[in-house]
Formats: structure tokens, sequence, C-alpha cells
């Protein structure tokens, strides 16, 4: 029932002719639109919980860049480079020579060998018939295996142990320097080969820890073994995916208790995280009917989905609680709330949704899943907000206390807005755009030092203190072959890849890469090469050389060891041991490769980059580097267009897209003095960050101009939008801020790195909105230009 004296004064805004069409498609039709969201909720809800963790190898690697296509194509010639877990057991006291250490190895050895996954023809430890030693004596070459034939783990037995090992080629990388540990090394199939499955690396990162771990370090107290390889990071990754259940806990409370202090109404708080969690579900569910799963990356878009639906909900309901508060029911109140912010609403949305999926041009798989699932999830917030929220709304109606609160507190607040109103003074305005001019030079000089890539050693997903960055930390401390390969492939004619000017080429290579910075080591077919023809000519260091002689290149090669050369001498790796895969590193190490193999490749030999971890990562840096400025041009150039094509103003656009630009800016800045690299993890949240943080200056620069267009003056236009809808847009920032802050305590450091920035950029694009918004339309907005306008198109 309508309050009588807004009777003559706004009856028309109820009339038949100012309802538009989808206002009476919605509301002339509530209990089929109701119940058929309910049969969607039930049939999506039931298979969002049903959708699994997924990872795989493939889909967080560029298959597009010419390294990953270089080492796909010759994945079959590299002995799995790309994929592999590598398991330390250590002996806390002694050494590895000791009968009850050598059983120890031998059962995990077993024990690996049967793990589902595992490409058991490339497994390597000391127990495996393919890890040998060689030696030359006047009989000519001898060697065997490692493990003495007939070993019974007696004294003699051991010795003869030892002295294999130091006749071996394998101290420094299966066996450590100090003779404390050796590695089983376990190459790993991405599908399995006779069932077409991919790998679970969930599962198999727990049969890691229960079978090999937890089972031998419990039975020989003596033991301690580590764990690093892509596997086990994934796995530890998806771990840490169990405690985002905590979070969504802690976001969902938090979020309940900030709406009922922000409305004092249970309605008010109740169906906004009603409607954002039912989004959830929606949106999950769509995921799995189209056959994808939650990876470490896309995890998080849940929750960025709740809270951008919580946002865009308490706009509804301040527009409801104002409207109620002048006496209006509830399905009035629904109409005109729906009726003031349908047109903002969808644009922010839209706007939301197409930030999102210019990820889609990003060419890795796990960010391009990242877009779907963050364009899906807005798609479901525009139909759970502005058509279930209101809806629902439309029946319960605000309470009481709600419209109380409302009227309660409107002379405090006016207060409040009349102060925030002198954002838009012509005193102030200038010291507004002063400060942010020099925070735009502040930013601009800080952001000179933002690196693409990883800035630590280990996995950075993970914190440095985790259980993985610390087994990574031992072996690189006990190798002197490191976790971080970069494999350059020698490719020649069938039969050519031993040819005297093949493998020269190859050891320039290897001498200008010791002496590069960051290169640890390097192996290649040239080393076996020179080091058998030394061995052949007594061991004189004179003869460490590539024989020009081809018969003794021939025999020197003959017990190369597998991986170094492919079946039909086609392709030859060089194994490039680096000291960390930090992004100057990789930069440093690929463009020497790269200038080498400009002026040495011909039709005898090529060389190709890039295979091995490190080259994976080259890759996904280059594609990162070469996307974030597309990207960025192509986020902003969609918010603007929709922008432009909503108000019909490039002055709009601009006052609404530079406070974006600002924090874009300074967000870089904090990234580089924080130490936090652009890679696949943190690329997104700058997508994200303009998307969400552009719906703050839609719904206050509609506000701005709908008062503009009345005839008030820009103080007094903006003093009507903060008490109109600039408590909604500061809780909403506050709000999007405490729901994504709980992320920095996850124990993926990715996901804290991706809480810090996207707290910091929803906060900021609120600040901007609210303080320099309305300062840009003092100095670009002609009000009387656009009333004059507005009354010609009338």
């Amino acid at each position: 029932m309508s309050n009588p004296k807004h009777d003559k004064g706004e009856h028309y805004l109820t009339t038949p002719k100012a309802e538009p069409f989808l206002e009476r498609l919605l509301f002339n039709n509530r209990p089929i639109i109701l119940i058929f969201f309910a049969v969607l909720t039930l049939f999506l809800g039931y298979n969002a919980v049903k959708i699994q963790p997924d990872a795989s190898f493939e889909r967080m690697i560029p298959l597009e860049h010419p390294y990953i296509v270089n080492m796909l194509e010759h994945r079959d010639d590299l002995e799995n480079l790309g994929n592999f877990v590598r398991i330390a057991v250590e002996a806390k006291e002694g050494d590895i020579f000791t009968q009850e250490y050598m059983e120890t190895l031998k059962q995990i050895t077993d024990e690996v060998f049967y793990l589902n996954g595992v490409d058991r023809s490339g497994l390597k430890s000391l127990w495996t018939s393919n890890v040998r030693w060689v030696e030359v004596t006047e009989q000519g070459f001898q060697g065997g295996t490692v493990i003495p034939d007939g070993y019974d783990g007696s004294r003699d037995s051991l010795e003869q142990l030892r002295q294999n090992v130091l006749r071996s080629n394998e101290v420094g990388r299966l066996i450590s320097d100090n003779f404390k540990s050796t590695i089983v090394y376990a190459p790993l199939y991405e599908k399995n080969p006779e069932t077409g499955e991919a790998l679970d690396y969930g599962e198999f990162s727990r049969q890691l820890e229960e079978k090999i771990r937890e089972k031998y370090e419990e039975q020989n107290p003596n033991i301690q073994i580590h764990i690093v390889g892509f596997a086990k990071k994934v796995g530890d990754l998806i771990e840490g995916i169990g405690s985002i259940a905590w979070f969504a806990g802690i976001t969902i409370l938090l979020t309940t208790l900030l709406l009922f202090w922000y409305s004092r109404a249970i309605a008010g708080t109740l169906v906004p995280v009603f409607t954002s969690i039912i989004a959830v579900f929606l949106q999950l569910g769509t995921l799995r009917l189209l056959g994808y799963g939650l990876d470490p990356y896309s995890v998080l878009v849940p929750f960025l989905v709740f809270a951008i639906g919580i946002s865009h909900g308490v706009q509804i309901v301040n527009a409801m609680a104002v409207e109620a508060a002048k006496g209006f029911d509830a399905v009035t109140a629904a109409r005109l709330a729906f009726r003031a912010l349908y047109i903002p609403g969808m644009l922010a949305l839209i706007s939301d949704a197409f930030g999102f999926l210019t990820l889609f041009f990003i060419e890795i798989d796990v960010i391009r899943d990242l877009a779907i699932a963050a364009g899906i999830g807005v798609a479901y917030v525009i139909l759970t907000n502005l058509v279930l929220h209101v809806l629902i709304m439309s029946y319960v109606g605000i309470s009481k206390g709600g419209i109380r609160h409302v009227q309660n507190h409107g002379e405090k607040q006016d207060r409040k807005w009349r102060a925030m109103s002198y954002f838009s003074h012509p005193g102030v305005a200038p010291i507004s755009l002063l400060i942010a001019v020099i925070g735009l030079g502040l930013g601009l000089y800080y952001k000179q030092d933002l690196k693409i890539g990883d800035l630590d050693q280990g996995a950075p997903e993970l914190r440095a203190d985790s259980r993985y960055n610390k087994d990574n930390a031992y072996i690189i401390d006990n190798y002197s072959t490191s976790a971080d390969v970069l494999v350059v492939m020698v490719k020649t004619p069938e039969e050519q890849c031993t040819q005297y000017n093949v493998l020269r080429a190859m050891d320039t290579l290897q001498w200008e890469l010791q002496n590069t910075p960051g290169v640890q080591s390097s192996a290649s077919l040239a080393d076996v090469s020179k080091m058998v023809t030394k061995a052949l000519n007594e061991g004189n260091w004179k003869w460490y050389e590539i024989s020009r002689n081809q018969t003794i290149i021939n025999a020197s090669i003959r017990e190369a060891p597998a991986g170094l050369i492919n079946t039909d001498c086609s392709l030859t790796p060089v194994l490039v041991f680096l000291e960390d895969h930090k992004a100057e590193t990789l930069e440093t190490v690929v463009e020497r490769v790269e200038q080498f193999a400009e002026k040495n490749s011909n039709e005898e030999h090529r060389f190709l980059l890039a295979a091995g971890n490190a080259g994976v990562e080259a890759a996904t840096n280059e594609v990162i580097s070469g996307a974030k400025d597309k990207m960025l041009i192509l986020v902003y150039s969609v918010v603007s267009l929709l922008c432009f094509v909503t108000f019909r103003s490039v002055r709009a656009v601009l006052c609404i897209v530079i406070p974006l630009g600002l924090t874009s800016i300074l967000c870089e800045a904090i990234m580089a003095v924080s130490g936090i690299g652009i890679k696949v993890a943190t690329l997104p949240v700058i997508a994200l960050g303009v998307g969400i943080g552009v719906d703050y200056g839609i719904y206050i620069y509609s506000k701005l101009e709908k008062y503009l267009l009345e005839g008030r003056t820009l103080q007094e236009a903006y003093y009507e939008t903060l008490r109109s809808t600039g408590k909604a847009v500061m809780f909403t920032g506050v709000t999007l801020g405490l729901g994504v802050v709980t992320w920095i305590f996850s124990p993926i450091k990715f996901q804290a790195d991706m809480g810090f920035l996207l707290f910091f950029m929803f906060l900021w694009n609120m600040v901007g909105a609210i303080w320099l918004l309305p300062a840009l339309a003092r100095f670009l907005l002609r009000p009387d230009q656009m009333l004059a306008k507005a009354r010609a198109a009338k």
C-alpha cells in the first residue's frame, strides 16, 4: 500500500506505461519463474556436488608455443623429461652403504615400480638394471650393474657396491655428493597407455605419501624421504584445495554478519547470501556437465562468483530499503528497485563477464578454463541477482527493523555524504587529481621492476616452508644436477647425430652455457664421447676431446646412456642443469641458446628449444609476457565499449575507466615491490580486478547522470548519488575485499598472492569510484550540455 504523500509525485512510476518489458515479464510470472529456478537448482546442484578436482600437465602449459610443439613432437625420444618425480631416500645417520639402507631402497624401488602412472621402462634406481658402471682396463671396457652380482648385504658386497658407485657416472645425479642419499627417478605417463585415462595427480600424490614416505619412514626410523617433481607439486596443490572449504565457510559467515549490520533486516541478509550460493551451485553444476573439473587455479572462481553476487545483491537490498522507507509495499519496492538497477546492474555484470572472457585468448588451458568458469558464474549471477533475488524479495520484503534503520540514520548519514560530496567541489577536485597524478608517477616508476615468471626457487606456488620446497632445497644442496632442467634438442638426418660437426657444435654450446650465469652444469653425447676417448687412451687428459676420426667417435658412444640418443640417431639432447627457474635465469639462458642456434643451425643439424621443466617455464613466460598487454588492452576496450554503448558519452567512459587504469598500474607496482611476478596464477588477477572493479564506477555514474539530467549542480548531484547508492558501493568494496583477504592464509602461495592483490584492487577501485570519479567529472562533464541533449532527445 503506497504512502498517500507519494501518490501524486510518484504514482506515475508504477503505471503500466512506465513498466519496461522485462519488468512486466518477470513480475507477472513470479511463481512460474521461481519454480523454474527450483528445478534448475536441484538439477545443477546435484551435478555440482559431484565435481572433482582436476589437474593436467598439458593443460598448464602453452601447447601452441614453438618450444612446446618441439617438445611434444619429440617427447618419445626425450625419456619423459617434462614429467617425472624424484624420490631422494636419505640416511639420517651414516651413509648409504649399509645393509638396512639398501634393503629399504630396494623395497621403495619395487613399490614405486608398481605405482599407477609410472613409466616402468624408464625407472632408475641403484637397484634397476639400467644404472651401470663402466671402466677401461688392459683388456678393454668392463662394466655391469651398480648392484654387484650376488649382492647379499655382506661387508664385502657393500664394499663392492661402493667401488661400483665410484666407477659409475651417477654421483651427483642419482647418488648425493656426500653419499648420504640416493634418488629413485620415476618418469610418468600423462595418460595410461592401456586405458587412456589421464593421470590422477591427487591420487598419485597420496600414494607417494602413504605407500612411500609414511610407510618407509615409519618402517626405518633412520630414513627420511624427499619427493619433488611436477606430479608431486600438483598433488600438494590439490591437497591444499581441501582447506578452501574452511575459507568458504569463513567468507559466508563474515559476509552474512556484515550484511546484517548493513541492512538490519533478516531477509536483506539471508536472501542475497542464499541467491549468491545458488549462483555458485549453478556454475559448478554447469562446469561438470561441460566436462570441467576444478584445478588449483580455478578453484577460487566460486569465491569470486559468491562475492560478485553479494556485491550486486547489496544494491538490490539498498534500493528496496529506500523505497520501502517511503511507504511502498514489497512488490512495488521490488519493481522500483529492479527498474532503477537492471540497466547498470546488467551492464556491470556483462562487463565482468567480458573482462573474464578476455583471458580465453591466452594460449594456456588452465587460464582458459578459469575464464570459462568465471564467465559462466557471472552469467548465472545476472539471473540470480536481477531475477531470483528480486522476485524472492518481492514476497518477503524489507522488515520493519530494516526500514527503521534506513529512516533513523538518515540525518547522520546525510552529514557524512555532504562532507564526501566535496570530492566534486571546484576547489577540492584539482587536489584529488594532483594526488592521482603523483600516484600514477609512483606506480609507473616502481612497476618497471615487475618481472615475468617465478622469482623464487623451488615451487613458488607453495609457501617457502612447505614440505615440497624443503624437499626441493635438500635435493639442490646435495646433488650437482638440479631439478630445473632445460633441454636443447639437436635434430639431424637419420644416422647423423654422432657426426663430428654435430658433436663439436654441441660441445661449443655447452662451453658457452657453462660460462653463463645461472647454469650449474650440462650433459650431452659430446661429454660421453670425450670421456670414453680419454679412457681409451690410458686416461690421458690430452685425449679429452672429440676425435675427428669417425670410427673413434662411433666406438666412444657405443655405451652411451639411454636418453642421450634416440633409436635412429636423428635426435640427441643437450641437458642444461640450472641453478633455479627464476625468470631472469631463464631469460639469460634461453637468449644465449637462441643466439647460438641462429648462428650454428644448418642442414646437418638444428638446435631446437626446448624441453624439460625449465623449457616449459620459459615458453610459459614468453606467452604470458606477450599476452599481458594484449589482455589489458582487450579488457579495457571491452569495458570502455560497453560503457559507451550504455551512456553514449566518451566523457562518461573516461570518468569510469581512468580510476580503473590507476588501480591496474598501482597493482603492478605493488607486485614488483612485493616480489610477485606475472605468471599463470597472477595474470588473471589483473583482468578479474578490472572486470569486477568497473561495477563501482557504473553504479556511481549512472546515479550521478540521473541527477544531473534533473538539472542539479554537480556537487548536489553527487551528494544525492552518495545518499542513494554510495553506502552500498562502499559496503560492496569492503565486503568483496574481506571476502578474498581470507585467502592470504591459504597454504597455497599463489592463492595467497591472488587474495592479497584482489583485496587491494577491490578496495582501491571502490576508492577510485568514490573519490576520483567525481573529481574527473568536475573537469570532464558538462551538465548543461547533457541536460540540453536530454531535452532535445525527448
